[in-house]
Protein backbone atom coordinates (compact mmCIF):
# COMPACT_ATOMS: atom_id res chain seq x y z
CA UNK A 1 0.00 0.00 0.00
CA UNK A 2 0.89 3.70 -0.77
CA UNK A 3 1.83 5.69 2.20
CA UNK A 4 0.31 9.12 2.80
CA UNK A 5 3.81 10.34 2.37
CA UNK A 6 4.13 8.59 -0.68
CA UNK A 7 1.51 10.68 -2.71
CA UNK A 8 2.05 13.92 -1.09
CA UNK A 9 5.33 13.93 -2.45
CA UNK A 10 3.94 13.07 -5.63
CA UNK A 11 1.38 15.95 -5.92
CA UNK A 12 4.66 18.05 -4.36
CA UNK A 13 6.50 17.41 -7.58
CA UNK A 14 3.75 17.23 -9.82
CA UNK A 15 3.03 21.04 -8.62
CA UNK A 16 6.91 21.66 -8.68
CA UNK A 17 6.89 20.69 -12.41
CA UNK A 18 3.60 22.62 -13.20
CA UNK A 19 5.48 25.78 -11.59
CA UNK A 20 8.69 25.11 -13.40
CA UNK A 21 7.05 25.05 -16.36
CA UNK A 22 4.98 28.04 -16.34
CA UNK A 23 8.61 30.38 -14.66
CA UNK A 24 10.09 28.64 -17.86
CA UNK A 25 7.48 30.32 -20.42
CA UNK A 26 7.79 33.61 -18.52
CA UNK A 27 11.31 33.56 -19.09
CA UNK A 28 11.39 32.50 -22.70
CA UNK A 29 8.28 34.26 -24.02
CA UNK A 30 8.73 36.61 -26.64
CA UNK A 31 8.25 40.44 -26.19
CA UNK A 32 7.72 43.48 -28.15
CA UNK A 33 7.59 45.53 -24.93
CA UNK A 34 9.96 48.44 -26.26
CA UNK A 35 11.97 48.41 -29.63
CA UNK A 36 15.00 47.26 -27.80
CA UNK A 37 13.07 43.63 -27.11
CA UNK A 38 11.73 43.40 -30.76
CA UNK A 39 13.40 39.99 -31.77
CA UNK A 40 15.65 40.55 -35.13
CA UNK A 41 14.60 37.83 -37.59
CA UNK A 42 16.69 36.13 -40.26
CA UNK A 43 17.18 37.96 -43.25
CA UNK A 44 14.47 37.93 -45.65
CA UNK A 45 13.58 39.49 -49.19
CA UNK A 46 11.54 42.81 -49.03
CA UNK A 47 10.19 44.77 -45.84
CA UNK A 48 7.74 43.28 -43.06
CA UNK A 49 5.21 44.75 -40.87
CA UNK A 50 3.76 43.21 -37.99
CA UNK A 51 0.87 44.69 -35.96
CA UNK A 52 -0.64 43.83 -32.45
CA UNK A 53 -3.74 44.37 -31.29
CA UNK A 54 -3.76 43.42 -27.52
CA UNK A 55 -0.92 42.70 -24.40
CA UNK A 56 1.18 45.39 -26.49
CA UNK A 57 -0.26 47.59 -29.02
CA UNK A 58 2.62 48.25 -31.71
CA UNK A 59 3.53 48.02 -35.42
CA UNK A 60 6.74 46.85 -35.89
CA UNK A 61 8.74 47.22 -39.39
CA UNK A 62 12.18 44.97 -40.21
CA UNK A 63 14.09 45.81 -42.99
CA UNK A 64 15.13 43.08 -45.39
CA UNK A 65 18.25 42.19 -43.47
CA UNK A 66 16.58 41.82 -40.26
CA UNK A 67 17.10 45.28 -38.67
CA UNK A 68 14.22 47.15 -37.42
CA UNK A 69 13.64 49.77 -39.55
CA UNK A 70 10.21 51.05 -37.03
CA UNK A 71 8.78 50.50 -34.20
CA UNK A 72 5.34 52.60 -32.57
CA UNK A 73 3.33 51.61 -30.02
CA UNK A 74 1.58 55.21 -29.48
CA UNK A 75 -2.03 53.68 -29.72
CA UNK A 76 -3.30 50.79 -27.55
CA UNK A 77 -4.00 48.73 -30.26
CA UNK A 78 -2.96 48.29 -33.85
CA UNK A 79 -5.18 46.11 -36.30
CA UNK A 80 -4.91 46.15 -40.31
CA UNK A 81 -1.97 47.52 -42.27
CA UNK A 82 -1.36 48.02 -45.45
CA UNK A 83 1.86 49.29 -48.04
CA UNK A 84 0.40 52.50 -49.63
CA UNK A 85 0.73 52.41 -53.47
CA UNK A 86 3.26 54.38 -55.42
CA UNK A 87 5.09 55.56 -51.80
CA UNK A 88 8.16 53.67 -51.01
CA UNK A 89 8.09 52.25 -47.21
CA UNK A 90 4.79 53.93 -46.66
CA UNK A 91 1.72 52.43 -44.97
CA UNK A 92 -2.08 52.89 -43.58
CA UNK A 93 -3.25 51.24 -41.02
CA UNK A 94 -6.11 51.40 -37.98
CA UNK A 95 -5.11 51.53 -34.59
CA UNK A 96 -7.83 52.15 -31.65
CA UNK A 97 -6.97 54.20 -28.35
CA UNK A 98 -8.86 53.22 -25.08
CA UNK A 99 -9.82 56.56 -23.36
CA UNK A 100 -9.88 55.97 -19.22
CA UNK A 101 -11.02 59.34 -18.20
CA UNK A 102 -14.24 61.47 -18.41
CA UNK A 103 -14.09 64.63 -20.66
CA UNK A 104 -15.86 66.05 -23.85
CA UNK A 105 -15.14 62.33 -25.36
CA UNK A 106 -15.53 60.25 -23.19
CA UNK A 107 -18.51 61.37 -20.83
CA UNK A 108 -18.64 57.51 -19.37
CA UNK A 109 -15.15 55.59 -19.14
CA UNK A 110 -14.11 53.27 -20.63
CA UNK A 111 -14.68 54.71 -24.45
CA UNK A 112 -12.64 54.64 -27.77
CA UNK A 113 -11.16 56.85 -30.36
CA UNK A 114 -10.65 54.49 -33.86
CA UNK A 115 -8.33 56.29 -36.23
CA UNK A 116 -6.76 55.43 -39.80
CA UNK A 117 -3.33 56.91 -39.92
CA UNK A 118 -0.63 56.71 -42.96
CA UNK A 119 3.65 56.66 -41.65
CA UNK A 120 6.41 56.63 -43.75
CA UNK A 121 8.66 54.14 -42.35
CA UNK A 122 11.63 55.18 -43.06
CA UNK A 123 11.29 58.91 -41.67
CA UNK A 124 8.53 58.14 -38.78
CA UNK A 125 6.38 61.13 -40.33
CA UNK A 126 2.86 60.25 -39.62
CA UNK A 127 -0.84 61.78 -40.69
CA UNK A 128 -4.32 61.13 -39.23
CA UNK A 129 -6.32 60.39 -42.97
CA UNK A 130 -9.95 59.72 -40.82
CA UNK A 131 -10.95 59.35 -36.67
CA UNK A 132 -14.11 58.85 -34.76
CA UNK A 133 -15.11 58.48 -30.80
CA UNK A 134 -17.55 56.09 -29.82
CA UNK A 135 -19.01 55.46 -26.09
CA UNK A 136 -17.86 52.01 -25.67
CA UNK A 137 -14.98 49.75 -25.19
CA UNK A 138 -16.31 46.41 -25.57
CA UNK A 139 -16.11 45.59 -29.27
CA UNK A 140 -15.87 49.22 -30.61
CA UNK A 141 -12.48 48.75 -32.77
CA UNK A 142 -12.43 49.52 -36.56
CA UNK A 143 -10.45 46.33 -37.28
CA UNK A 144 -9.85 46.52 -40.98
CA UNK A 145 -10.02 49.83 -43.54
CA UNK A 146 -9.42 49.77 -47.38
CA UNK A 147 -8.23 52.94 -49.67
CA UNK A 148 -10.30 52.91 -52.70
CA UNK A 149 -9.28 56.31 -54.15
CA UNK A 150 -7.28 59.32 -52.75
CA UNK A 151 -10.25 60.90 -50.92
CA UNK A 152 -12.20 57.78 -50.02
CA UNK A 153 -12.06 54.51 -47.52
CA UNK A 154 -14.11 51.61 -46.99
CA UNK A 155 -14.49 51.05 -42.87
CA UNK A 156 -14.79 47.41 -41.19
CA UNK A 157 -16.81 48.79 -38.26
CA UNK A 158 -17.17 46.59 -35.12
CA UNK A 159 -18.91 48.74 -33.15
CA UNK A 160 -22.16 49.51 -34.83
CA UNK A 161 -21.86 46.02 -36.96
CA UNK A 162 -21.53 47.67 -40.47
CA UNK A 163 -19.32 48.63 -43.05
CA UNK A 164 -18.76 52.07 -44.35
CA UNK A 165 -17.82 54.19 -47.21
CA UNK A 166 -16.26 57.47 -46.10
CA UNK A 167 -15.04 60.95 -48.19
CA UNK A 168 -12.46 61.80 -45.58
CA UNK A 169 -11.70 64.99 -47.10
CA UNK A 170 -15.51 66.19 -46.79
CA UNK A 171 -16.18 63.33 -44.05
CA UNK A 172 -19.31 62.33 -45.10
CA UNK A 173 -20.08 58.69 -45.14
CA UNK A 174 -21.35 57.97 -49.35
CA UNK A 175 -22.33 53.57 -48.97
CA UNK A 176 -23.03 51.75 -46.09
CA UNK A 177 -24.31 48.32 -45.25
CA UNK A 178 -25.58 47.15 -41.71
CA UNK A 179 -25.45 43.60 -41.00
CA UNK A 180 -28.69 43.90 -40.16
CA UNK A 181 -30.79 44.42 -43.07
CA UNK A 182 -29.72 40.64 -44.33
CA UNK A 183 -28.62 38.77 -40.41
CA UNK A 184 -31.20 37.84 -37.60
CA UNK A 185 -29.48 39.30 -34.19
CA UNK A 186 -31.03 36.21 -33.18
CA UNK A 187 -27.62 34.29 -34.53
CA UNK A 188 -23.93 35.07 -34.12
CA UNK A 189 -22.63 36.62 -31.16
CA UNK A 190 -24.70 38.47 -27.70
CA UNK A 191 -26.44 41.47 -29.06
CA UNK A 192 -26.19 44.58 -28.96
CA UNK A 193 -22.38 44.14 -27.16
CA UNK A 194 -20.75 42.33 -30.04
CA UNK A 195 -23.26 40.73 -32.34
CA UNK A 196 -21.37 40.57 -36.17
CA UNK A 197 -18.12 41.72 -35.27
CA UNK A 198 -17.45 42.71 -38.76
CA UNK A 199 -13.23 42.71 -38.79
CA UNK A 200 -12.51 42.62 -42.32
CA UNK A 201 -13.16 44.65 -45.86
CA UNK A 202 -12.00 44.40 -49.29
CA UNK A 203 -12.82 46.02 -52.32
CA UNK A 204 -13.06 43.61 -55.11
CA UNK A 205 -11.69 44.36 -58.52
CA UNK A 206 -15.05 44.15 -60.18
CA UNK A 207 -16.63 46.50 -57.31
CA UNK A 208 -17.50 43.95 -55.31
CA UNK A 209 -16.75 44.27 -51.43
CA UNK A 210 -16.22 41.36 -49.78
CA UNK A 211 -16.54 41.20 -45.96
CA UNK A 212 -15.60 38.82 -42.74
CA UNK A 213 -18.55 38.51 -40.51
CA UNK A 214 -16.77 36.71 -37.38
CA UNK A 215 -19.58 35.47 -35.14
CA UNK A 216 -21.31 34.26 -38.32
CA UNK A 217 -18.82 31.93 -39.59
CA UNK A 218 -19.00 33.72 -43.02
CA UNK A 219 -17.37 35.38 -45.68
CA UNK A 220 -20.06 37.35 -47.42
CA UNK A 221 -19.76 39.44 -50.65
CA UNK A 222 -22.02 42.53 -51.18
CA UNK A 223 -22.83 44.70 -54.42
CA UNK A 224 -22.93 48.37 -53.68
CA UNK A 225 -25.92 49.00 -55.17
CA UNK A 226 -28.42 45.49 -54.91
CA UNK A 227 -26.79 44.68 -51.23
CA UNK A 228 -25.91 41.17 -50.51
CA UNK A 229 -24.94 38.25 -53.31
CA UNK A 230 -26.05 35.47 -50.98
CA UNK A 231 -25.05 32.89 -53.60
CA UNK A 232 -21.59 34.20 -52.96
CA UNK A 233 -21.52 33.81 -49.48
CA UNK A 234 -18.59 31.39 -47.16
CA UNK A 235 -20.10 29.05 -44.59
CA UNK A 236 -22.71 29.59 -42.30
CA UNK A 237 -23.73 30.42 -38.61
CA UNK A 238 -22.53 27.85 -36.75
CA UNK A 239 -20.95 25.70 -39.51
CA UNK A 240 -17.63 25.42 -37.79
CA UNK A 241 -16.31 22.30 -40.64
CA UNK A 242 -16.12 25.48 -43.19
CA UNK A 243 -15.04 28.19 -40.92
CA UNK A 244 -14.81 29.20 -37.37
CA UNK A 245 -14.73 33.20 -36.24
CA UNK A 246 -12.39 33.40 -39.02
CA UNK A 247 -9.86 36.83 -39.26
CA UNK A 248 -8.73 38.70 -42.74
CA UNK A 249 -9.91 36.74 -45.81
CA UNK A 250 -8.12 37.76 -49.23
CA UNK A 251 -9.47 37.23 -52.36
CA UNK A 252 -7.73 35.59 -54.90
CA UNK A 253 -8.83 36.40 -58.62
CA UNK A 254 -9.99 34.32 -61.90
CA UNK A 255 -6.62 35.91 -62.92
CA UNK A 256 -4.61 34.56 -60.73
CA UNK A 257 -6.12 30.81 -60.69
CA UNK A 258 -9.50 32.09 -58.93
CA UNK A 259 -12.24 32.74 -57.66
CA UNK A 260 -10.57 31.43 -54.22
CA UNK A 261 -10.14 32.81 -50.82
CA UNK A 262 -7.73 32.33 -48.55
CA UNK A 263 -8.32 32.94 -45.28
CA UNK A 264 -7.18 32.44 -41.40
CA UNK A 265 -9.88 30.11 -39.62
CA UNK A 266 -8.93 30.99 -36.12
CA UNK A 267 -10.93 28.72 -33.74
CA UNK A 268 -10.12 26.08 -36.17
CA UNK A 269 -6.84 26.42 -35.50
CA UNK A 270 -5.78 26.39 -39.29
CA UNK A 271 -5.22 28.27 -42.57
CA UNK A 272 -7.75 27.35 -45.17
CA UNK A 273 -8.14 28.41 -48.78
CA UNK A 274 -11.43 27.94 -50.37
CA UNK A 275 -12.14 27.55 -54.80
CA UNK A 276 -15.44 28.58 -56.37
CA UNK A 277 -16.04 25.95 -58.53
CA UNK A 278 -19.01 24.40 -60.99
CA UNK A 279 -20.92 21.88 -58.74
CA UNK A 280 -21.14 19.01 -62.11
CA UNK A 281 -17.30 20.00 -63.79
CA UNK A 282 -15.37 21.04 -60.95
CA UNK A 283 -13.86 23.73 -62.92
CA UNK A 284 -13.15 27.14 -61.27
CA UNK A 285 -16.34 29.52 -62.21
CA UNK A 286 -18.12 33.21 -61.06
CA UNK A 287 -20.98 31.69 -62.57
CA UNK A 288 -24.04 32.14 -59.41
CA UNK A 289 -24.84 28.46 -59.35
CA UNK A 290 -20.74 27.32 -58.08
CA UNK A 291 -19.88 26.27 -54.96
CA UNK A 292 -17.19 26.75 -52.93
CA UNK A 293 -14.52 23.64 -52.06
CA UNK A 294 -11.58 23.69 -49.98
CA UNK A 295 -9.02 22.87 -51.77
CA UNK A 296 -5.78 23.55 -49.57
CA UNK A 297 -5.12 23.30 -45.47
CA UNK A 298 -2.44 24.29 -43.54
CA UNK A 299 -1.91 23.85 -39.76
CA UNK A 300 1.29 22.65 -37.64
CA UNK A 301 1.23 21.88 -33.60
CA UNK A 302 1.62 24.86 -32.90
CA UNK A 303 -0.55 27.32 -34.75
CA UNK A 304 -3.09 28.40 -32.36
CA UNK A 305 -5.60 31.36 -33.36
CA UNK A 306 -4.03 32.28 -36.65
CA UNK A 307 -5.58 35.66 -37.73
CA UNK A 308 -4.07 36.75 -41.20
CA UNK A 309 -2.88 35.22 -44.04
CA UNK A 310 -1.21 36.56 -47.13
CA UNK A 311 -0.36 34.28 -50.54
CA UNK A 312 3.35 35.94 -51.77
CA UNK A 313 4.00 36.19 -55.73
CA UNK A 314 6.57 33.67 -55.06
CA UNK A 315 3.70 30.75 -53.47
CA UNK A 316 4.23 31.11 -50.34
CA UNK A 317 2.22 31.94 -47.32
CA UNK A 318 2.44 34.49 -44.75
CA UNK A 319 1.37 33.62 -41.45
CA UNK A 320 0.40 35.34 -38.27
CA UNK A 321 -0.21 33.23 -35.74
CA UNK A 322 -1.36 35.16 -32.61
CA UNK A 323 -1.88 32.85 -29.77
CA UNK A 324 1.09 30.61 -30.80
CA UNK A 325 2.98 34.19 -30.87
CA UNK A 326 4.91 34.06 -34.39
CA UNK A 327 5.10 35.31 -37.49
CA UNK A 328 5.71 32.29 -40.35
CA UNK A 329 6.24 32.40 -44.08
CA UNK A 330 5.48 29.02 -45.34
CA UNK A 331 6.52 27.41 -48.24
CA UNK A 332 4.97 25.27 -51.46
CA UNK A 333 5.90 22.02 -49.44
CA UNK A 334 4.45 23.37 -46.09
CA UNK A 335 7.90 24.01 -45.10
CA UNK A 336 8.59 26.81 -42.00
CA UNK A 337 11.13 28.53 -44.02
CA UNK A 338 10.98 31.96 -42.06
CA UNK A 339 9.63 32.14 -38.73
CA UNK A 340 10.04 35.08 -36.02
CA UNK A 341 8.78 35.20 -32.38
CA UNK A 342 6.30 38.02 -31.73
CA UNK A 343 4.07 38.67 -28.62
CA UNK A 344 0.51 38.96 -30.09
CA UNK A 345 0.46 38.95 -33.58
CA UNK A 346 -2.40 40.45 -35.55
CA UNK A 347 -1.49 40.97 -39.21
CA UNK A 348 1.57 41.05 -41.59
CA UNK A 349 2.37 42.19 -44.26
CA UNK A 350 5.58 42.13 -46.80
CA UNK A 351 5.39 45.46 -48.04
CA UNK A 352 7.15 44.73 -51.76
CA UNK A 353 4.50 41.97 -53.06
CA UNK A 354 1.72 44.66 -52.51
CA UNK A 355 -1.53 44.33 -49.89
CA UNK A 356 -1.97 41.07 -48.33
CA UNK A 357 -2.46 38.40 -51.50
CA UNK A 358 -1.82 40.92 -53.94
CA UNK A 359 0.39 38.79 -56.95
CA UNK A 360 -0.48 35.39 -55.35
CA UNK A 361 -2.06 32.71 -56.66
CA UNK A 362 -4.45 30.55 -55.64
CA UNK A 363 -3.81 26.57 -54.25
CA UNK A 364 -5.19 25.28 -56.66
CA UNK A 365 -3.21 26.86 -59.65
CA UNK A 366 -0.29 26.40 -57.53
CA UNK A 367 -0.48 22.76 -56.91
CA UNK A 368 -0.55 23.27 -53.27
CA UNK A 369 -1.12 20.04 -51.25
CA UNK A 370 -2.65 20.78 -47.66
CA UNK A 371 -0.53 19.62 -44.92
CA UNK A 372 -0.92 18.85 -40.80
CA UNK A 373 2.91 19.29 -40.05
CA UNK A 374 4.27 18.13 -37.10
CA UNK A 375 7.00 20.79 -35.46
CA UNK A 376 8.18 22.10 -38.54
CA UNK A 377 9.40 25.74 -37.13
CA UNK A 378 12.95 24.46 -36.37
CA UNK A 379 12.81 25.24 -32.63
CA UNK A 380 13.50 21.76 -31.88
CA UNK A 381 11.76 20.14 -28.39
CA UNK A 382 10.25 22.17 -25.75
CA UNK A 383 9.77 20.77 -22.47
CA UNK A 384 6.10 21.91 -22.70
CA UNK A 385 5.21 19.99 -25.85
CA UNK A 386 3.86 17.19 -24.17
CA UNK A 387 1.58 19.18 -22.21
CA UNK A 388 0.46 21.37 -24.67
CA UNK A 389 -0.44 18.07 -27.33
CA UNK A 390 -2.21 16.72 -23.94
CA UNK A 391 -4.24 19.80 -23.95
CA UNK A 392 -5.18 20.19 -27.49
CA UNK A 393 -7.01 17.18 -27.38
CA UNK A 394 -9.28 17.70 -23.96
CA UNK A 395 -9.99 21.46 -23.77
CA UNK A 396 -12.34 23.04 -26.27
CA UNK A 397 -10.08 25.71 -28.80
CA UNK A 398 -12.60 28.30 -27.55
CA UNK A 399 -11.92 28.05 -24.32
CA UNK A 400 -7.88 28.24 -24.65
CA UNK A 401 -7.81 31.24 -26.57
CA UNK A 402 -10.22 32.94 -24.23
CA UNK A 403 -8.03 32.21 -21.44
CA UNK A 404 -4.39 32.91 -22.86
CA UNK A 405 -5.95 36.56 -24.43
CA UNK A 406 -7.30 37.58 -20.84
CA UNK A 407 -3.59 36.14 -19.19
CA UNK A 408 -0.35 37.87 -18.89
CA UNK A 409 1.52 38.34 -22.46
CA UNK A 410 3.94 34.90 -21.84
CA UNK A 411 0.96 33.16 -21.73
CA UNK A 412 0.57 31.01 -24.49
CA UNK A 413 -0.85 27.26 -24.55
CA UNK A 414 2.13 25.17 -23.29
CA UNK A 415 1.74 27.06 -20.19
CA UNK A 416 -1.95 27.09 -20.56
CA UNK A 417 -1.59 23.61 -20.12
CA UNK A 418 1.18 23.51 -17.27
CA UNK A 419 -1.63 26.09 -15.50
CA UNK A 420 -3.70 23.44 -16.12
CA UNK A 421 -1.85 20.22 -14.81
CA UNK A 422 -1.23 22.81 -11.81
CA UNK A 423 -4.23 23.15 -10.91
CA UNK A 424 -5.70 19.55 -11.35
CA UNK A 425 -2.56 18.01 -8.92
CA UNK A 426 -3.58 20.44 -6.24
CA UNK A 427 -7.24 20.25 -6.29
CA UNK A 428 -6.47 16.29 -6.16
CA UNK A 429 -4.25 16.71 -3.44
CA UNK A 430 -6.87 18.89 -1.65
CA UNK A 431 -9.22 16.07 -2.40
CA UNK A 432 -7.04 13.55 -0.78
CA UNK A 433 -5.98 15.41 1.91
CA UNK A 434 -9.98 16.09 2.81
CA UNK A 435 -10.29 12.32 2.31
CA UNK A 436 -7.78 11.26 4.69
CA UNK A 437 -9.07 13.56 7.84
CA UNK A 438 -12.79 12.39 7.34
CA UNK A 439 -12.68 9.61 9.31
CA UNK A 440 -10.65 12.34 12.38
CA UNK A 441 -13.84 14.72 11.92
CA UNK A 442 -16.34 11.90 12.23
CA UNK A 443 -17.79 12.08 8.93
CA UNK A 444 -18.89 9.31 7.20
CA UNK A 445 -19.65 8.83 3.15
CA UNK A 446 -23.06 8.74 2.55
CA UNK A 447 -22.32 5.65 0.19
CA UNK A 448 -20.83 2.73 2.35
CA UNK A 449 -20.62 -1.28 1.48
CA UNK A 450 -22.20 -3.03 4.49
CA UNK A 451 -20.08 -5.79 6.24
Amino acid sequence: MVSRRAVRLLFATLLVVSISGLAYGAATAPTTASADDVPRPEPRDGHTVVTESAKFGTIVAWRPNGSLLYYDDTHTKYFDVDPVANESLTVEYTATDTIHTSGPTCESPPCTRNVVERVNLSTGETREIYARYDDSELAAEWHDHVRVDDERILIADIVDDQVFLVNTTTELVEWRWNAQSDFPVEGGGPYPEDWAHINDVSLLDDGRVMVSLRNQDQVVFLDRETGLVDEWTLGSDGDHDTLYEQHNPDYIPPERGGPAVLVADSENGRIVEYQRVDPDTGQATTAGDGVWNRTWQWRDARLQWPRDADRLPNGHTLIADTHGKRVVEVDEQGEIVWSVPVSHPYEVERLETGAESAGGESAARLGLESRTAERSDGGGFDPLDPLSDLVTFVVPSRVVNGVIFLSPVWMGRPEFAAALFGLGAALAWIGAEARWRLPALGVRWPVFRKK
